[in-house]
């Protein structure tokens, strides 16, 4: 009799952290300091749910393929989960689950009334058409339409995609209920119900968190200098509002490469220069392309804001960071090994967690705005965003006064401290 196939989880590169380890690890110190009792460690260290599912598209080519595709509910004590959809071909689901958790951490750390989730879809969508991108989120859509829902898990943009998804999912979602939702996704289009100043809103999230730190630590904006790695939605913003608070903006990255400039690059410029040569900035000329991209980790500037992808700052780098801060734009760029190397050096880190809090803030925004039927202005989504940024810094540092701690445990601890008192107060898990 043949033996049953046994369903192994994708491994994740075998030349990276595993993101959850790394999420556990800085989880288990934020609980040590808390005192967490042992029922509410073991609920919030695991996952609500796990879905994975598989989904045939039918290719251009005629071809029927089958995507793997996951979302994963963290926990939903404060509210109904909130996160991305990642397309990309390095998914997994240890990667998503750490995320989801992130989740948890992030809307807790900024008081949002919501829990955490994330899903992620095992393709690469620049080798696939608009119409095949779009037929495979409708069946993923479908697939997921009793976990999604306006007061149940709410899905957001995250690596690989965009308004574009996002508005599809809310279409096929709406079909399958009867009636018009937007509130079910955010980071849709404006006409569909998007909130203005959604499309900055990370990257103003990190410039705000930035300030506030230098604040601390006396330095001047426009005595300081900064590189920015990844120059995405999160990295081109953060770089442009910076620099618009006098932050000389030496270095910035993308899929390229990196490119200095020691009197300062012309983010104006060299967004405009992306923009118009499909979203990459080869061939730039208003800076000098390095040899070695990683290299900007290490340049000597006051402020390093990693906003790309996870794990970029190891124990194999971290020595070499000249920078006295670190905003961190991206979700875990800075491995759980690298984090005794930088509070040895006394390096600031103003961590994920609270740094890029700035979209699911905005995000929050857009829901309400959904649920009222009613839409607000830039201006008053931007100034409440940048109180509620502002007030979770404070709360973060006074934190990591209290206990003697880096500001990264004390953005856990005042997390985990949210969730496991609503608990209490509740009275049941």
């Amino acid at each position: 009799m043949a033996s049953a196939t046994v369903y192994k989880e994708p491994a994740p590169k075998v030349d990276r952290e595993n993101p959850l380890e790394s999420m556990m690890s800085r989880f288990n110190v934020a609980a040590d300091i808390l005192g967490l009792d042992d029922a509410t460690y073991n609920v919030l260290k695991a996952a609500d749910k796990q879905v994975i599912v598989h989904i045939p598209v039918t290719m251009d080519n005629g071809e029927v393929r089958v995507f793997e595709g996951y979302r994963v509910v963290h926990n939903t004590v404060l509210g109904p989960s909130k996160g991305g959809i990642r397309y990309d071909k390095n998914v997994h689901l240890d990667e998503v689950k750490a995320l989801a958790a992130w989740m948890t951490w992030k809307c807790a750390v900024v008081d949002l009334p919501y829990g955490g989730a994330k899903g992620g879809i095992i393709c690469d969508p620049t080798a696939m058409s608009a119409g095949e991108i779009e037929r495979l989120t409708r069946a993923y859509t479908l697939a997921m339409k009793d976990v999604f829902g306006p007061d149940r898990d709410i899905p957001a943009p995250d690596m690989g995609t965009g308004p574009r998804e996002m508005a599809w999912l809310m279409d096929e979602f709406s079909k399958t209920v009867g009636a018009t939702t937007p509130a079910v996704v955010t980071g849709k289009p404006l006409v569909m119900g998007g909130s203005l100043g959604r499309t900055e809103a990370t990257g103003r999230g990190v410039m705000v968190s930035a300030l506030a730190a230098m604040r601390k630590l006396g330095m001047k904006p426009e005595e300081s200098s900064a590189a920015v790695q990844g120059f995405g939605n999160v990295g081109s913003w953060a770089a442009k509002l910076l620099c618009e608070q006098g932050v000389k903006i030496k270095a910035v990255s993308d899929v390229s490469g990196a490119y200095w400039n020691d009197n300062g690059i012309n983010i104006d410029e060299a967004i405009a220069y992306k923009n118009a040569h499909k979203g990459r900035l080869d061939g730039y000329t208003g800076a000098t392309l390095m040899d070695n991209a990683d290299d900007l980790l290490t340049l000597p500037v006051d402020v390093l804001v990693p906003a790309a992808v996870e794990d970029v700052i190891t124990e194999h780098n971290a020595h070499d960071i000249k920078a006295r801060l670190i905003v961190e734009g991206a979700n875990g760029p800075t491995s759980a090994s690298a984090d005794p190397i930088i509070n040895e050096k006394g390096i600031m880190v103003v961590p994920d967690i609270l740094a890029n809090s700035g979209g699911v803030t905005v995000s929050y925004f857009e829901w309400v705005q959904n649920r009222q039927g009613f839409k607000w202005t830039e201006e008053m989504v931007t100034e409440r965003a940048d109180r509620i940024m502002s007030d979770a810094f404070e709360k973060v540092y006074a934190t990591s006064q209290k206990y003697n701690v880096p500001m990264r445990i004390a953005a856990y601890v005042v997390a985990i401290d949210k969730v496991a008192q609503t608990y209490k107060f509740r009275g049941s898990f």
